[in-house]
C-alpha cells in the first residue's frame, strides 16, 4: 500500500502564479493624492479603458468608495460633453 503524504505549501512554491497575493493599495486613498473631479479629464481617462467603459477596481486597485465616486465624475463629465461615451478613434 502505498502511503499517504500530506504536502505543504509554501509561499514560494506559488511565486510562479500569475494570481499573487500582491498588497493592492487606493490611489485616491493616499497622502497627498488627487482629489476625484468630473472636469479632471486627464485623471478620469486613465481609469476608461480603449471602448470607452469603465475599468473596474479589481484591476486598478480603487477603493469601493473611491470607485462609486470615480464612476460617477465619469458618467457625469460624459453627460456634460466632456468626455466621449465611446472611443475617439474609428479603426
Amino acid at each position: 500500500m502505498k502511503k499517504n503524504k500530506k504536502r505543504t505549501y509554501n509561499k514560494e512554491d506559488s511565486s510562479n502564479s500569475p494570481f499573487e497575493n500582491k498588497k493592492k493599495f487606493c490611489p485616491f486613498s493616499q497622502k497627498n493624492s488627487p482629489s476625484i473631479d468630473y472636469k479632471d479629464l486627464k485623471l478620469l481617462s486613465r481609469y476608461i479603458s480603449e471602448k470607452g467603459k469603465i475599468v473596474p477596481s479589481r484591476i486598478t486597485g480603487v477603493s469601493k468608495k473611491k470607485q462609486k465616486e470615480l464612476a460617477k465624475a465619469i458618467k457625469r463629465a460624459r453627460f456634460l460633453s466632456l468626455m466621449s461615451y465611446t472611443s475617439k478613434f474609428y479603426t
